[in-house]
C-alpha cells in the first residue's frame, strides 16, 4: 500500500505492506531511528509517538492505521528546555526509554495540566525505565514545566 501521512511536520509517502508496524516504517523506511523497540508488545513505551496528538505505542500500530494521520516522533519534539532538563537532571541513562519519555513529557507539558509530581507520574505511567527509578525523570519534567 502507499502510506501517506505527515511526520514531524513534513508530508511523507512510502510503499509498505499494510500490516507493517508503524515503528518499523519510521525506523526502516523513513530513517527516523529515535523511537526504540523495547518490548515489541506495547508494554514499555520506548516506541511512543504522537498520532493526531494522542500518545501511542508505535509497535502496536499497523501502517494502514496511520494513513492520513499526523505523527510526531522524538525527532519532531523541538523542546530544548525539556531536553536540557533531562540532561541536567540525569534523567537519561541507558537511553532506551528516553525517546518515549520525552514524547510523553512533551504531550503532558503541552496539555496545560497542572505540573504536580502525581500528574507527571500519571503522564509517564505507560513508559518503563529500568535505570533511573523515575525520580530524575519526574524532576526533569517538573523543571521543564516551570
Amino acid at each position: 500500500m502507499r502510506l501517506s501521512l505527515s511526520v514531524n511536520g513534513k508530508p511523507r509517502s512510502v510503499e509498505v505492506p499494510p500490516l507493517k508496524r508503524l515503528l518499523d516504517v519510521l525506523r526502516e523506511d523513513l530513517q527516523l531511528t529515535g523511537s526504540k523497540e523495547g518490548c515489541g508488545e506495547g508494554e514499555c513505551g520506548a516506541c511512543s509517538v504522537l498520532i493526531d496528538g494522542e500518545l501511542v505505542n508505535s509497535c502496536l500500530v499497523a501502517a494502514a492505521q496511520a494513513e492520513g494521520t499526523v505523527v510526531i516522533t522524538v525527532e519532531g519534539v523541538a523542546d530544548e528546555k525539556l531536553q536540557r532538563c533531562f540532561v541536567e537532571r540525569g534523567a537519561a541513562q541507558c537511553g532506551i526509554c528516553t525517546p518515549g519519555m520525552i514524547v510523553a513529557a512533551k504531550r503532558f507539558l503541552d496539555s496545560g495540566a497542572q505540573a504536580t509530581e502525581a500528574a507527571v507520574r500519571e503522564a509517564i505511567a505507560g513508559n518503563l525505565c529500568r535505570c533511573t527509578g523515575y525520580t530524575k525523570i519526574v524532576e526533569a519534567i517538573l523543571e521543564a514545566a516551570r
